[in-house]
């Protein structure tokens, strides 16, 4: 079976290095690099991901730097067990997701615009009584294929999204200004698709869903957004 190389996309305003790094990260957090394994050599690196030797040196190093990585002489570069602690809580995006099993994801954007905080968006974003968030609603495919429902409460110091491409990686998107997902708490339970989500994910009313509850902080251990994950277990793997 041939699997698809996970090729950086120049388009991106994402940095290529930056772009490494969320590969190497993803196959990390998804198995496909084991604790104390050793990942490819940098050539091999530089093939898979199309960008030149210096780039993913400095992705190396960066990785090298958060104590994920480690170089041993003459033996290649390892992966750390503080990664594996790393792992627990990572923030793991559907595109770094699809890329790290070589699927190409895409998006349909239901909607984005300005609610009411509930009392959960107050308690998970810190926020006071009769705030408003940023409310972002997306269907995410897998090779062309309905796996997964989102719905994401942000707070309104992040409205520029609301201008903003969302078709891709919002995370992408918010680290070009600076704002890094770094962490989340996560629960995961058991649903039934009502008549809404099964006709957006194209599946029979009461099909098993599993609901993963997120809250993710940035790199500063700031509340980032509150989100429901709804996702096709049968279809899609996603490390939680």
């Amino acid at each position: 079976m041939t699997t698809k190389t996970p090729k950086t996309e120049r388009e991106s305003a994402n940095p290529l290095y930056s772009q490494v790094v969320e590969g190497i990260k993803a196959r990390i957090e998804s198995g496909a690099y084991k604790i104390n394994s050793r990942i490819p050599t940098e050539p091999e690196l530089c093939e898979e991901y199309g960008v030149s030797r210096i780039t993913v040196r400095r992705a190396v190093e960066e990785l090298e730097a958060e104590g994920l990585l480690i170089r041993r002489q003459g033996k290649g570069t390892f992966v750390t067990e503080k990664a594996a602690k790393v792992a627990e809580k990572a923030v793991y995006s559907f595109n770094e997701a699809c890329r790290a099993m070589g699927k190409e994801a895409s998006t349909r954007v239901i909607g984005a615009r300005t609610e009411k905080a509930t009392a959960e968006d107050m308690a998970g974003l810190n926020l006071p009584e009769n705030s408003r968030v940023v409310e972002i609603d997306r269907v995410r495919y897998a090779d062309g294929e309905a796996v997964l429902l989102e719905r994401n409460h942000f707070p309104m110091a992040l409205s520029y999204l609301l201008e903003s491409n969302l078709k891709g990686s919002i995370y992408e998107l918010l680290r070009t200004y600076g704002v890094k997902p770094s962490w989340a708490s996560k629960e995961i339970s058991l649903i039934e698709a009502d008549e809404n989500k099964a006709s957006l994910l194209g599946i029979k009313e009461g099909t098993s869903l599993i609901l993963v509850h997120e809250v993710v902080y940035d790199q500063k251990d700031r509340p980032l957004h509150v989100s429901h994950l709804y996702v096709r277990g049968e279809r899609f793997t996603l490390k939680f």
